[in-house]
């Protein structure tokens, strides 16, 4: 991380710890919340909801970790969230292939009260983690986790519009594959800048 002035020294990791915890608990509450909603409307697409909620946390409570070490560290941390993101990815998957196996007409009513929920929540989190994400890899690959649960969120919605107006359990199906798109492509973006940033500190170290 190249410092500057304004943004090094203890006051700069104090804020992105201070961050870090605010964001950390949102998403813990919030993985709870969308859980049991999702196990109660039998959505696939808010399950996606509830383990991306989940991987956040984990996330978050792993960058709580990287803020006070070198960028090395950093850079490991934000490789093993890459892999949570996959392994989140890999479970929709699954759930999708259960789900086209084992047919269910989803609540859209709870689908829709708890993905508006889960969009204030995380929209708020977007908020508190706009100013640090492009400090270092650590706040940058967190940012990228915030970023996509708003996606995540108005995809939830749109699929809750979609089994209501086609009174038909594909919609929650079809956006659910989708959003393993998304966490694929997230998981890749974020592998490859842990990665760069791993090979960097190598070089670095043997120069």
């Amino acid at each position: 991380m190249v410092c500057h002035d304004d943004c090094c020294g203890s006051d700069f990791d104090m804020r992105q710890k201070d961050t870090l915890v605010k964001v950390l608990v949102i998403n813990a509450v919030m993985f709870v919340v969308i859980m049991a909603a999702a196990l109660y409307a039998s959505s696939t697409a808010l399950l996606s909801d509830s383990l991306d909620n989940l991987g956040d946390a984990l996330t978050y409570g792993l960058s709580l970790y990287a803020v006070f070490h070198g960028a090395g560290t950093k850079a490991k941390v934000a490789l093993f969230k890459g892999g949570l993101i996959f392994l989140a990815a890999c479970l929709v998957a699954m759930q999708v292939a259960y789900r086209l196996a084992n047919p269910v007409l989803p609540s859209y009513d709870v689908m829709s009260v708890a993905s508006i929920a889960a969009l204030c929540a995380n929209g708020l989190c977007l908020y508190l983690l706009w100013q640090h994400r492009h400090e270092d890899i650590n706040m940058s690959s967190v940012f990228e986790c915030s970023r996509n649960d708003i996606a995540v969120n108005l995809s939830v919605i749109i699929a809750a519009g979609g089994v209501w107006f086609f009174n038909a359990a594909w919609p929650d199906l079809v956006v659910a594959s989708l959003l393993v798109i998304l966490l694929l492509n997230s998981s890749a973006r974020v592998i490859k800048g842990a990665w760069s940033e791993i090979t960097l500190q190598r070089v670095d170290a043997s120069a």
